[in-house]
């Protein structure tokens, strides 16, 4: 395997987006233009991405991200994720479109994810020559939040390179479409994409509906983002404040490495080196997003013993808690990012995983396991073989993973993997180089600590966007309603008559013949010529319309159809059916008993003015339980709605048959 197969394994599939991501591209329209050099679109690029970045500086500058902040960066291979198309092994020359991407992983602040499609659509309202693409993990998730108003056509498998986010406003590009010269296809590539898009050969603008649904959304936004931050006064060590008073957004690393700790984190917490030092304490008020401030203050956490606490007694116990948990996070995360260096130079100076102290470190393998670009390219190997099927842990499996550790180090991409984890450590350390004291954060005018009522009260507006989300759910259902009762209503007995013609009552004398001239066994009745089991269903609309027919309904004196038959013909006759109107068809309702089935009495619809088939099948069916000891197990009785006629049976079963 080469550097360039793992890198194109790591970047071009789809599915193998880390949970809890977002991506997003933002495509300008010069990069449909296939004579443009090279160098030239590169700097293009890197200029719509100053202008992009200074147009949503005014909302985005002060915001805290969970865990990264929003970016953006040029673009121009083909194999970019973002300008795949299906085909991600040969990809269409086509796919290879410059454009500016980025990705941001929001974790539990789901409000991050709409923070930047509200970003997206601001600044291609603002720079009408660009357009932007968006997902995440769960794919289309702006389809997801559009479902009850979407096309009953699109569907995720069809849905790729066909949302975009254009002038402001949703664009779905059409299944299929022609105007003029321009035909857009099944399956278009991104070029083909933006190309519909932007020339205005079709009509690809998002209904009312999607539109309303989508701003609905994020409506509110940036002063939401706002609300969405929680402030609050902590007690912390002298070091921790001078990070957080250069670098506020660190505050984002230091929670999530306090929140997914482990036993190793656990371990750099307990000793404190870095951020404690002559134990000096601060006040200072912090700036985090309401989904930190919830993971920090619902976990219990016991403090490191060499770690100075107030009493629990004290009023300021709470302050002081709080920013005992944000120092570990401090300490954690620096630990753990602080071995991306060390393994960075080993592998720079040709040391292989053994050649390290003879084993690789416990803290060396935390690091690695939050390595994504480690945790892509052993996916990768996986799916190729690589490891024969051996168990995990066994003398093979360890050697053959000590083996792809040494191949991934000396890999470009643990390089820049290497250098963006191990980016925070420089940027603490260089803060903390510089001159600092306690005096420095004495007699600070702090703002005072944001209520949060919200993290005990949340259960009001749960309720509302339940009944929000309901009120979608019965809006559908009625629309819904409406189109069946529409195509009831437009029905009319064309689709009854040409059935009727076309119908061949010999064709089912001859295969009930057959039927009951075949032998059976103890397994039941075999179905007569190529018969499949796995094939056969039943469906009682269906059956009660052919036997009608078979029996000859009296269609002159109705005129019209009935009302029955007009919904059978539409179930039928329509293509266009919502999946979710199949879901009753072949199956008995939990009211109705077996002589009745959707409103439809069978026993007085299989009365004719003709019964000859009835009678015909009646006698043949007695000839051949004649000749078998059958007929022993049933009971005997005359039917009551013709007494008179003593040769009429009616078969009362007495025992269990399988048919």
């Amino acid at each position: 395997m080469t550097a360039m197969d793992e890198e194109y394994e790591y970047s071009a599939g789809r599915a193998r987006i880390p949970e809890d991501t977002l991506l997003y591209a933002i495509f300008p329209d010069f990069a449909l233009s296939e004579s443009m050099p090279a160098e030239e679109t590169e700097s293009r690029l890197k200029e719509l991405q100053v202008q992009c970045l200074d147009t949503i500086s005014d909302f985005a500058k002060d915001y805290i991200w969970q865990h990264e902040s929003f970016n953006l960066q040029p673009a121009i291979t083909s194999s970019c994720t973002c300008t795949l198309n299906s085909n991600l092994r040969n990809p269409n020359p086509r796919d290879t479109v410059p454009h500016l991407h980025g990705r941001l992983k929001y974790g539990d602040n789901v409000e991050d994810e709409w923070f930047v499609v509200f970003i997206l659509r601001e600044i291609t309202k603002r720079i009408p020559s660009v357009s932007a693409r968006v997902w995440d993990t769960d794919g289309e998730f702006l389809l997801i939040e559009a479902a009850y108003a979407i096309p009953r056509w699109l569907r995720p498998e069809n849905s790729w390179n066909r949302v975009f986010i254009w002038r402001g406003e949703i664009h779905i590009l059409p299944l299929s479409a022609s105007a003029g010269d321009y035909h857009l296809p099944v399956k278009p590539s991104v070029w083909d994409s933006l190309q519909a898009l932007t020339s205005g050969f079709l009509q690809t603008r998002a209904s009312d509906a999607v539109q309303n649904a989508i701003n609905s959304r994020i409506s509110g936004y940036p002063d939401k983002a706002r609300v969405n931050m929680h402030r609050v006064r902590v007690r912390v060590p002298l070091s921790v404040a001078q990070v957080l008073k250069h670098e506020p957004h660190l505050i984002s690393r230091a929670v999530e490495a306090f929140y997914d700790r482990d036993v190793d984190s656990m371990k750099a917490a307990s000793r404190m080196e870095k951020f404690l030092g002559n134990k000096e304490m601060v006040d200072v008020s912090v700036r985090m997003s309401r989904a930190m401030y919830a993971q920090l203050v619902q976990q219990a956490f016991q403090a490191p013993r060499c770690y100075p606490m107030t009493p629990l007694s004290s009023p300021n116990y709470k302050e002081a808690e709080l920013g005992m948990k944000i120092s570990c996070g401090f300490e954690m995360m620096y630990q753990q990012r602080s071995h991306y260096q060390s393994e960075t130079e080993n592998a720079e100076l040709g040391l292989s995983g053994s050649g390290v102290a003879g084993v690789q470190s416990s803290a060396l393998k935390a690091a690695r396991s939050r390595d994504i670009g480690w945790e892509a390219f052993r996916r990768s190997l996986e799916n190729r073989g690589y490891f024969r099927g051996l168990l995990e842990g066994s003398k093979d499996h360890k050697k053959l993973m000590d083996e792809a550790l040494d191949y991934y180090r000396n890999t470009t991409l643990f390089s820049r993997v290497s250098k963006v984890m191990h980016a925070p450590v420089e940027c603490i350390d260089e803060i903390l180089s510089l001159p600092h004291s306690s005096s420095d954060f004495v007699g600070l005018d702090l703002p005072p600590d944001d209520e949060d009522l919200w993290l005990y009260n949340g259960e009001e507006d749960l309720t509302a966007a339940m009944l929000e989300r309901q009120k979608e759910i019965d809006s559908y259902e009625r629309d819904r309603l409406k189109r069946k009762q529409s195509k009831n209503t437009t029905g009319n007995c064309s689709t009854s008559r040409e059935t009727m013609n076309d119908f061949n009552v010999e064709d089912v004398a001859k295969n009930m013949q057959e039927f009951v001239d075949k032998m059976s066994s103890y397994e039941g009745a075999e179905v007569p010529g190529n018969g499949n089991s796995e094939s056969i269903s039943m469906n009682m609309r269906q059956f009660i319309k052919e036997l009608k027919l078979a029996t000859g309904p009296d269609i002159k004196k109705k005129g019209v159809c009935s009302e029955e038959e007009s919904l059978e013909d539409s179930d039928y006759s329509s293509l266009d059916m919502d999946f979710d109107e199949m879901d009753s068809d072949n199956s008995w309702p939990d009211d109705a008993s077996k002589e009745t089935y959707e409103g439809v009495d069978i026993t007085k619809e299989a009365e004719g003015p003709s019964n000859t088939f009835m009678e015909a099948y009646s006698d043949a069916l007695k000839d051949e339980l004649k000749k078998t000891s059958l007929t022993k197990s049933f009971v005997h009785a005359e039917d009551p709605s013709s007494a008179g006629d003593k040769n009429k049976l009616q078969f009362v079963c007495a025992g269990t048959i399988r048919c």
